[in-house]
């Protein structure tokens, strides 16, 4: 079951990998004006598993934090202070890109002057150019929107991927695949692996995150249900129903690494209510939808580590969702393994309660024939505040026998060592549910349960800096399949971000962040809705 090992008989630990140093487990305390996410550690990164606050907590970064965020005023608002937490093994290798090696990153370089805010010195990939610190309101003309079906432009419709004959195009640059594996060895970081482009996805990493709320509904519930014993139900049942929606083809592939300052932003429309149902949320994440509506940001706010922060809420529902991960992958044989380490957290905010959790890893394996996306490792989910608490398990499938997919979950009450509900099944497939009273039932189907399409503004609405936006050509000539067209879109960007990166260091200028500001371990957004409702905003 271990989290950074794979069971394909072809890799195991070393020496050096087993002396890794753990994240010490941390200790429940009684909800107060304390910080979740507070410590001096600082590795050359993000330590394991740093905890995302509840958000209205903010607290200046140290002076020697590697995080290059603002700081945001403090508040007196409550939120728990330490959570337990499984201890992760930090793996010693990032799925960052070097400067002078390697971005995973495309062109639509339009005229841009510096990055708006500073990162470190030493030189992070920027994002394109400034722009506004928030959405506004009055960006976009019409608040026309991209639900996935409309044909306004071959590349604006990423939710109906077409991965059909995909997999005939991993076998036919086979040859390219085995020249790559020639640059590798066990263990190795991929850092510098130059990755063909025909092996991209035609998304960035940052929408990729967005699949987690693929089933809004079953997110916004969780505030609905009257006992806190229900509502840790329903954080587990949403949670476990959060992964299979990013994968939708048959064939394992890399999203786009996103560019520093990168955002990406969207909505979901909840299926009893309709855009004209309640008047935008002004101060929202996505100033132009509706109260009713789930929405999302996400920003790249590190190059080196690359860590992602996303946040999302439903203004009418008082729930939001804060979190980051930080990636970092290892070259295993016939695997990739990519860790996700950093925490989310479900804030119900009628109830005051603050549920956290860990995200799985991933690995792509049968990277020689048809790559399949695999998930692995032990994950928590904690409310504080209550008392209850979940054990997850994505169990990767034994060399020999076994299934694919196997997902095992326990639910405990506060005072109680034997769980209430066990869950087991497939994270893709339908999981069921054993109760301690002794009633089976269906838990979730995902293959019943039906998605809700995001929605995304049209390109023409979009600020450079976002994540369609800037991806633009290189998704554009993979969906036509036009791999020396992408590979030179994408090379455009990435000179120009070496430049841009060049030119901080020699001004010796930092890029700051635009929605998200480091807090301690975490990266927390500038204005949550908790905030907000404390301050008399909407």
């Amino acid at each position: 079951d271990s989290t950074i090992n794979p069971v394909d008989a072809i890799y195991r630990p070393g020496p050096l990998e087993s002396a890794i140093s753990t994240m010490p487990t941390q200790t429940v305390s009684p909800p107060e004006t304390a910080q979740l996410c507070k410590s001096e550690q600082r590795p050359s990164s993000l330590a394991v598993g740093p905890a995302v606050a509840p958000l209205g907590q903010h607290q200046t970064p140290t002076p020697g934090s590697t995080g290059s965020g603002h700081s945001a005023p403090s508040s007196s608002l409550t939120s728990p202070s330490h959570v337990n937490l499984s201890p992760n093994t930090v793996p010693e290798f990032s799925y960052s890109s070097s400067e002078d090696e390697f971005y995973d990153a495309d062109e639509f370089h339009q005229n841009s002057s510096s990055p708006k805010r500073p990162m470190d010195p030493s030189g992070s990939a920027s994002g394109p150019g400034p722009g506004p610190k928030r959405p506004n309101a009055a960006d976009p003309p019409t608040a026309a929107v991209s639900n996935g079906v409309n044909d306004a432009d071959l590349f604006d419709s990423h939710d109906d991927r077409d991965d059909e004959g995909e997999a005939g195009s991993v076998e036919e640059h086979k040859s390219v695949i085995m020249h790559l594996l020639s640059q590798v060895r066990l263990g190795m970081d991929l850092t510098k692996v130059v990755l063909p482009t025909f092996i991209l996805e035609r998304r960035s990493l940052l929408e990729m995150y967005a699949d987690f709320f693929a089933h809004p509904d079953l997110f916004v519930s969780i505030s609905d249900q009257k006992e806190p014993r229900e509502r840790m139900v329903q954080v587990v049942r949403w949670y476990l129903s959060a992964f299979h929606a990013g994968r939708k083809g048959s064939v394992a592939k890399k999203p786009y690494n996103p560019i520093l300052g990168e955002i990406f932003q969207c909505h979901w429309t909840l299926p009893t209510e309709s855009e004209e149902s309640a008047e935008p949320v002004a101060e929202g994440p996505v100033p132009w939808v509706s109260g009713h509506s789930v929405t999302f940001v996400a920003e790249q706010v590190s190059h080196h580590p690359p860590i992602s922060a996303f946040y999302a809420e439903c203004f009418s529902k008082k729930i939001q969702f804060n979190a980051h991960i930080w990636t970092k992958s290892k070259f295993l044989g016939m695997s990739i393994g990519v860790h996700n380490i950093g925490q989310g957290c479900v804030s119900c905010l009628d109830h005051d309660e603050h549920y956290i959790l860990t995200f799985p890893n991933g690995y792509g394996r049968s990277i020689l024939t048809v790559p399949w996306v695999e998930l692995g490792g032990e994950c928590a989910i904690n409310c504080p505040k209550t008392g209850y608490s979940a054990s997850v398990v994505f169990h990767t499938k034994p060399f020999y026998g076994g299934k694919k997919h196997r997902v095992t979950a326990e639910i405990f009450s506060p005072t109680d060592k034997k769980s209430f509900c066990s869950v087991e099944g497939e994270w893709n497939g339908v999981m069921y549910a054993r109760y301690a009273t002794g009633e089976n039932a269906v838990f979730i189907d995902t293959k019943k349960l039906p998605t809700i399409k995001k929605k995304v503004r049209k390109l023409e609405d979009q600020n450079e800096y976002e994540s369609r936006s800037l991806w633009k050509d290189v998704t554009y000539n993979l969906k036509i399949r036009d791999i020396d067209a992408a590979t030179a879109a994408k090379h455009r960007l990435e000179e120009k971000q070496r430049a841009e990166a060049r030119e901080r260091k020699e001004k010796e200028t930092q890029w700051e962040t635009r929605l998200f500001h480091e807090d301690g371990e975490c990266w927390v957004y500038d204005e949550p809705l908790l905030k907000r409702l404390a301050a008399g905003k909407n």
